[in-house]
Parts: structure tokens; C-alpha cells; sequence
């Protein structure tokens, strides 16, 4: 029976966050319409054409390239280009190196007793 683990081959890379890796991306986060970018990004599934985009946000094609540059520069999402069009996926393991991050700072806490 067939292991229903990921094979070394198959199975995501860590992704290993610098500090200033880590800033890059919670910057990039901050901004509410790069935040919205990025579910529309998640939610698709599969890559999400920058038409598709502009479609769903009610942004120039201007603040489209800008926030999708952003987020490019913090290595949120790939960019695939296919002639004059370009599709966003988000990269792999990003996201969960983050979060296992922040999750880690809820188990810091203070040993003392009294």
C-alpha cells in the first residue's frame, strides 16, 4: 500500500524566512488592497490572469502593476508570462513559513511562577 506521505521528490521544500524576509512580506501584507490581491490569488485555485484581477478589484491597471510588483518583491506570488499576458500564482511555502512564525511567538511566554 502506497505511503500517504509526500515522497522527498514530491514533497515542498521548507521555506526558511530571514527577518528581513519575514518584514518584506508583513509589509507587503499590510496594505488592505494587496491583502485582497492575494486571496483573490488564493481563491482561484490555479493561476489568476492579471485580467482577471483588474476585473475583480476596483483598481487602475497602474495600482494593479504596482501592488502585484509588490508582492512579486516579497515573494508572495510567481508571475508566469505568456507573451503579452501574465498569470499570478502564489509561491509555495510562503504563507505556511509565515504563519509558522507568528504561531511560534504564542509559545513564548513567561516560565515565572507566583
Amino acid at each position: 500500500m502506497p505511503s500517504a506521505q509526500p515522497s522527498a521528490e514530491t514533497a515542498p521544500k521548507a521555506v526558511r524566512l530571514s527577518r528581513t524576509r519575514r518584514a518584506a512580506l508583513l509589509k507587503a501584507l499590510a496594505d488592505p488592497r494587496r491583502f485582497e490581491l492575494l486571496e483573490r490569488i488564493a481563491a482561484s485555485h490555479c493561476a489568476l490572469s492579471c485580467a482577471q484581477a483588474r476585473e475583480a478589484l476596483p483598481i487602475s491597471a497602474a495600482t494593479l502593476s504596482h501592488h502585484v510588483k509588490e508582492l512579486e518583491s516579497a515573494g508572495l506570488i510567481e508571475i508566469r508570462r505568456e507573451g503579452k499576458f501574465h498569470f499570478l500564482a502564489l509561491r509555495p511555502g510562503v504563507l505556511g513559513a509565515l504563519a509558522s512564525q507568528l504561531l511560534a511567538l504564542e509559545t513564548i511566554g513567561c516560565t515565572k511562577k507566583g
